[in-house]
């Protein structure tokens, strides 16, 4: 029998986890799971575990109003390991790219247990850029045992940076195993004349943000006939630019966050997406939908090359200018939802257990991805 303990904190996290612990659950022969929830978004997370059927064995608690990134890993850190003293786990697994994962790996590595990493090898490049999501990534890829790649193309910046070849493996991301789970738990909403708009990035706080919600509300004021949702986070560096700038108008919609299978709903009907999410920009593609990155990078390149998504930053003017041209050139439109999804075929969390059970798999390839040149 094989001790996991699988930690989360946020809602991505406890999304793109959910099948894992499905898919360790189905064999209990083979693993015993010990879910730890940090809580570092508690409301979020609660919604998640409701439509997943989740419940966490352990759950720290850690938020707090206006928690500074130190004071939650400082809390995290203590609480993690008198839980790993507890359970004895033979392996710990963590998701992406946040606190948590973060702080949960190192204390795992602390005490000499192994460490799986859940979509490893996302790169921009730039530490600012996501901040601190790009450093915390960077740090657990260097000492985890497992690197469970999403695609060819993390797996390649994984040995650019000598990561050895035993420990990575390319399984597809598991935020698509969970959103095919979900897709048709409800019916889709008829909503064409719908665009679809989430913003909450760091890095973007201040005058980025606020460029972003003027090209917004120009946008909204050019095209009346199409409602612009926006589900506002609830930082409040977000919700008061987003209050100054987009509230009030007609036809501009400002929403409390959706749980997860309302967003869901809102993609698949959505005409149009403009975001800075990352879990997003996985997301829509599996429904065909067009995806404007309101970033200066992205660490999932593999949506730009496949044509389903396209980076255009912050720039009042450059977002304008691209969303413009897809509301009112359609071939310009189709060319991006005609493309197949490059981040998985919903079978990441069954390569997973059978890596971890020592099983032999088939790694997930997208068309030709894996033609670049190899390190």
């Amino acid at each position: 029998m094989m001790k996991i303990l699988v930690a989360y904190g946020t809602r991505p996290e406890a999304i793109k986890m959910a099948p894992v612990i499905r898919a360790l659950r189905a064999r209990p022969e083979i693993f015993e799971v010990t879910v730890c929830a940090t809580a570092q978004h508690r409301q979020m997370l609660d919604q998640v575990h409701q439509v997943f059927g989740l419940k966490a064995d352990i759950d720290l608690d850690l938020m707090r109003p206006d928690q500074t990134l130190n004071g939650l890993i400082s809390r995290c850190f203590g609480g993690v390991d008198e839980v790993l003293a507890d359970v004895a786990p033979d392996w710990v697994l963590v998701q992406g790219d946040t606190t948590t994962a973060m702080a949960v790996a190192i204390a795992a590595f602390h005490r000499g247990i192994r460490v799986g990493h859940v979509e490893a090898g996302l790169r921009t490049g730039d530490l600012q850029h996501p901040f601190p999501e790009e450093a915390n990534r960077r740090i657990i890829d260097v000492f985890a045992d497992a690197l469970f790649s999403p695609t060819s193309a993390s797996a390649y910046a994984l040995r650019s940076e000598d990561a050895s070849t035993e420990r990575i493996h390319i399984t597809g991301n598991t935020g698509i195993d969970a959103l095919l789970q979900v897709a048709g738990l409800e019916p889709d909403r008829k909503a064409e004349g719908e665009i679809l708009i989430t913003v909450h990035r760091r890095e973007s706080f201040g005058e980025p943000i606020r460029e972003i919600f003027h090209a917004i509300r120009e946008l909204a004021e050019r095209f009346p006939g199409f409602r612009w949702v926006y589900p506002v986070h609830r930082n409040p560096n977000v919700r008061q630019a987003a209050d100054e700038v987009l509230k009030g108008h007609r036809n501009l919609e400002l929403h409390e966050p959706f749980d997860y299978l309302e967003m869901v709903r809102r993609i698949r009907s959505a005409r149009l997406i403009l975001t800075d999410s990352g879990g997003i920009q996985e997301e829509a593609p599996t429904f065909g939908k067009p995806v404007l990155v309101l970033r200066r990078t992205t660490e999932r390149p593999e949506g730009v090359e496949a044509g389903v998504a396209r980076l255009v930053g912050t720039d009042r003017t450059a977002i304008v200018a691209e969303t413009t041209r897809l509301l009112t050139d359609e071939s310009a439109y189709h060319s991006m939802v005609s493309g197949a999804n490059p981040y998985g075929d919903g079978k990441a969390a069954e390569r997973i257990a059978d890596i971890l059970s020592g099983k032999p798999y088939e790694p997930f390839r997208f068309l030709a991805e894996d033609q670049r040149e190899q390190p």
